[in-house]
């Protein structure tokens, strides 16, 4: 899985670049990286939900997820399911999804998370989540970077 760089995705302050913010993961004109295998950033968006868990037990464990793996931006949770939003580095979509696809399973030991199953999966190049941003479908900017609930 990749471990956020240089606030990966994030122009350095832990926050989402907002449209015309600068990119420091950019190319020299501003362009994603190459195809050439490169690696590009994706925002990922994974949703998952089960059986009722106590809040406090689900908000402990986002965070610990959190604090273990810096790359979530942000955390949000109900007792029965719960969305985390974050920036992967990976050569293509393929790649950043299948990480996210076992994220959950591999750290559910090690943060306690909940026994949850994956309902959701969402991918985007960081285009395409710059221009949602920019017309207004991306996550509203005002969204607090951490652990919240819903």
């Amino acid at each position: 899985m990749g471990t956020p760089q240089r606030g990966e995705g994030t122009g350095g302050t832990g926050h989402p670049l907002r449209s015309g913010e600068k990119d420091p993961w950019a190319g020299p004109g501003g362009e994603d990286a190459p195809h050439g295998g490169t690696a590009r950033l994706w925002h990922v968006t994974l949703s998952v939900s089960g059986a009722e868990a106590p809040l406090k037990e689900v908000r402990r464990a986002l965070e610990q997820l959190a604090h273990d793996h810096p790359f979530l931006l942000t955390g949000r949770y109900a007792n029965d399911h719960a969305e985390i939003r974050y920036w992967e580095e990976a050569r293509d979509l393929h790649d950043a999804a299948a990480v996210a696809l076992r994220l959950w399973g591999e750290h559910r030991a090690s943060a306690k998370l909940p026994p949850w199953e994956i309902v959701g999966l969402e991918v985007i190049g960081r285009e395409t989540y710059h221009q949602r941003v920019a017309e207004g479908y991306g996550p509203h900017p005002a969204v607090p970077v951490g652990v919240h609930p819903f």
